[in-house]
């Protein structure tokens, strides 16, 4: 069976992008087929061409577009015989269900249909928990300095609770977000690596801590070559 690692973190420059490059490499490395699925990419993928194009119409999606998208992903997915998706953070899309405003008992209930529909796939969330104001300051300092105004400023015109409108209210945000995505995966028995305090640690030392916690998963797979 395929495994889906979906990786995500505690807030942006956390570090979710460095790791997913990182797993992908090895992982191929090891003769393993890997496809590394892009942050970017859910507006390119073909299988998500109708979340995409609802999304640039109306600037939202519905539920029912999400879970049809991710049926055809999961299709493409078996079709191609590849042993590891590298997701870098895509499902259980919880950001994009909090920034349309939804609530946790409609995020429970998609949660239990996408979960079906993920049934011939192995789903494993890694996630990059650390100190989302450090993490926040290392993308800004990353991106340029207007990065951090335009972040919190993108969240400010979300629906999202509590609402954003300044960085100490970001972070109020990106803890209920935290919450939120890492309780959705414990209820509905989704494999869940925790990386903590991901922010203090160096890029080779998050992906071998990852690389620790994937391999019961990863022992599952077949490899080629």
């Amino acid at each position: 069976m395929t495994v889906l690692i979906t990786v995500w973190g505690a807030s942006p420059g956390v570090g979710k992008s460095t790791l997913c490059a990182g797993l992908s490499q090895w992982l191929a490395d090891t003769g393993l087929r890997v496809d590394h699925f892009r942050e970017e990419e859910i507006l390119t993928r073909p299988q998500f061409d109708a979340v995409a194009k609802e999304f640039k119409a109306t600037g939202t999606v519905e539920l029912e577009t999400l879970i049809a998208g991710t049926a055809k992903f999961v299709d493409a997915v078996v079709a191609s015989g590849d042993d590891v998706v590298i997701a870098d953070a895509l499902m259980p899309f919880v950001p994009t269900l909090l920034a349309m405003g939804h609530g946790e008992e409609t995020i429970n209930a998609f949660m239990t249909d996408l979960t079906e529909v993920l049934a011939r796939v192995q789903p494993v969330m890694v996630f990059l928990d650390g100190n989302a104001e450090s993490a926040l300051s290392r993308a800004a300092t990353r991106e340029g300095e207007q990065w951090l105004d335009w972040y919190v400023g993108k969240l400010a015109g979300y629906k999202v609770s509590p609402p954003a409108a300044d960085v100490a209210s970001a972070v109020k945000y990106l803890l209920h977000e935290r919450a939120v995505t890492l309780g959705a995966a414990r209820r509905k028995d989704w494999g869940l690596i925790v990386i903590e305090r991901a922010d203090e640690l160096s890029p080779g030392e998050v992906l071998r801590v990852a690389q620790r916690g994937l391999r019961p998963w990863l022992g599952r797979t077949a490899t080629h070559g």
